[in-house]
């Protein structure tokens, strides 16, 4: 992917199908009325078929949206589902999604954080 995200970006999926239409405009507008969500935020937004074939990530960068599409020609996302209307995972997670990985079969190894040393 063209994009160096921080250590602070999101990544939001829109859950379910959604028109692959749609370009920069449209799902902006998607991302702000439905998914009430900031689309100038830096932040990463998916959007997914219904066929699973095709993926969009569109994000704004310092000056304009970016929009970066994936079409598979033989396989198929493996697209999270859930009963929330967007789903948040990390850029790491993101990117096994485009490999072409079951974000939700994936684990690393947990989280450890100390406050000292000794």
């Amino acid at each position: 992917m063209l994009y160096e995200a921080s250590g602070r970006t999101k990544v939001y999926l829109a859950v379910g199908a959604v028109d692959m239409r749609k370009a920069i405009n449209g799902l902006s507008m998607l991302v702000q009325g439905t998914l009430a969500f900031d689309p100038f935020s830096g932040h990463l937004f998916g959007f997914c078929n219904r066929r699973r074939s095709i993926v969009k990530v569109l994000y704004w960068d310092r000056n304009g949206f970016c929009l970066w599409q994936k079409r598979l020609e033989r396989e198929v996302f493996r697209w999270p589902e859930s009963t929330e209307q967007v789903l948040e995972i990390g850029v790491r997670e993101l990117g096994w999604l485009v490999e072409g990985l079951d974000v939700k079969e994936v684990k690393g190894h947990r989280t450890l954080s100390y406050r000292t040393v000794v």
